[in-house]
């Protein structure tokens, strides 16, 4: 019982880092944003680097661990 609780908690531990890296990249009409801005604040799209695995093998790596724990947890 224990296995799964800590197993779900790291499993949105993981989600919230994830979350955490996507909302708070940094500006999104700075330097390194995908797009033209013109007139605006904003690009026009928003590029999909920030869903990328370099970003956010951390967070995969919490829910890897949670799923992990709460399978074996299940076994006993």
């Amino acid at each position: 019982m224990v296995l799964m609780g800590l197993g779900a908690l790291l499993i949105i531990g993981g989600l919230l880092y994830m979350a955490r890296v996507t909302i708070w990249r940094g500006p999104l009409s700075g330097q390194d944003s995908a797009g033209d801005v013109r007139g605006t604040l904003e690009p026009p799209r928003r590029g999909l680097r920030f869903l990328g695995f370099k970003s956010n093998w951390p967070g995969v790596l919490l829910m890897a661990l949670g799923a992990m724990l709460m399978a074996s947890g299940a076994n006993f």
